[in-house]
């Protein structure tokens, strides 16, 4: 089968891997502040702190930022639960902005109009999370604009989006946001097997989520309490978590980050391929803004239902053919434990027009930096058998 998505692991990453095996540090070594200042330089940000998946960075983003109960978060339907999912765990009540029809992101005029309601009510997030969808940035300058205006705060979920750009400056510079998140999921641009990434331009920020990835102890003395007993002593001032990276996953990410540019660049030539290929198919190809340059973690085709087919039928007739087609994503509004929330706050499944005309019609076709034209030519040629 032909996945939709899939890592690259060569020999070089396994050599840097055995040479961790070998060293004294299976954990708290070297390797992860390497990982981490390749990140911060090729991003352009301040300080970068890595953790064991872009949810754990979203979780100890929303408790950076004093999210908590009584606050709200809002994001994207078009998504992984975890973006919403780190507001409920500080506590926090979720809402949700509808798409923009072209990138499938945060529609800002859909985001502007709520919050002039939002604001009236007296209900204005304290966080936002604009997801970027597929690898596309939102246009963070206008959110920003509004984070101004309004008094939230800022996350990105960048979990799709390294490699990528906004108005010619690195996702994740944290330009217009207070946080960025990455993921190096296996079937992300580049992996760390699992394993996240927070960016940020704050010292604040960074040295909070430093101490709340690691239990919310520290060995500075300069934030202890009273006076250090001797070398071994260490002491827990907040309460943190385990969200630390392992020598092994950083090493990995740092010779993965080798080769970032190159895999975003053969997505682009594998992408511009599918969109003349498919030019004549009754399917949408992917829209993308002027103002980005997407990493396309995904390429999303939708699939408009006819008296002879929909979404479903030519899902399962790509999976027959091995054609390991996915759809991204189903709506979070959608999901049974959010079904039971939005009564309370306000939404229901009809709140989000165009997030679920989305759902309805999307399929996410293979496409990662090791995909060959052989088959890709492959997908094509099911796609016409199917649709033609």
């Amino acid at each position: 089968m032909i996945p939709y998505g899939r890592q690259d692991v060569i020999q070089s990453d396994i050599d840097a891997i055995t040479a961790v095996l070998r060293s004294d540090f299976l954990t708290q070594g070297p390797q992860v502040p390497r990982f981490e200042a390749a990140v911060s330089t090729y991003c352009g940000a301040r300080y970068a702190l890595a953790v064991n998946s872009a949810t754990s960075a979203l979780h100890i983003a929303c408790l950076a930022l004093e999210l908590g109960a009584g606050d709200w978060l809002w994001t994207s339907p078009i998504t992984f639960v975890a973006s919403a999912n780190c507001a409920r765990y500080c506590g926090a009540q979720v809402d949700f902005v509808d798409i923009d029809p072209l990138t499938y992101n945060i529609d800002v005029n859909a985001l502007r109009a709520k919050l002039e309601a939002a604001a009236v009510a007296g209900r204005l997030p304290k966080v936002v999370v604009p997801v970027h969808m597929a690898g596309q940035s939102c246009d963070m300058q206008a959110i920003h604009e509004l984070s101004r205006r309004y008094g939230f705060r800022i996350i990105e979920d960048a979990s799709h989006a390294i490699g990528g750009r906004y108005l010619d400056q690195p996702v994740g510079s944290c330009r217009y946001s207070d946080i960025t998140v990455f993921s190096f999921h296996p079937v992300k641009i580049i992996t760390t097997a699992e394993g996240g990434m927070a960016t940020t331009n704050d010292a604040a920020l960074a040295d909070r989520m430093a101490l709340l990835r690691s239990h919310g102890i520290t060995r500075d003395a300069a934030k202890m309490t009273k006076a250090s007993e001797g070398d071994w002593y260490y002491q827990q001032i907040d309460l943190g978590l385990n969200y630390r990276m392992t020598e092994l996953q950083a090493a990995l990410g740092v010779s993965q980050m080798q080769r970032l540019d190159d895999y975003v660049m053969r997505r682009h030539t594998l992408a511009l391929r599918y969109d003349q290929l498919l030019a004549d198919l009754p399917v949408k190809t992917p829209g993308q803004a002027n103002y980005s340059y997407s990493a396309l973690h995904l390429y999303i085709i939708r699939v408009a239902e006819t008296a002879s087919t929909n979404r479903a039928k030519v899902f399962h007739a790509l999976r027959s053919k091995g054609i390991g087609v996915n759809v991204h994503y189903i709506p979070v509004h959608m999901q049974p434990y959010y079904e039971a929330l939005g009564p309370k706050v306000g939404y229901d499944a009809l709140s989000f027009p165009h997030a679920n005309a989305y759902y309805d019609q999307a399929i996410s076709i293979p496409l990662y930096a090791t995909l060959s034209f052989e088959q890709q030519d492959e997908v094509l040629a099911a796609l016409r058998t199917i649709l033609v």
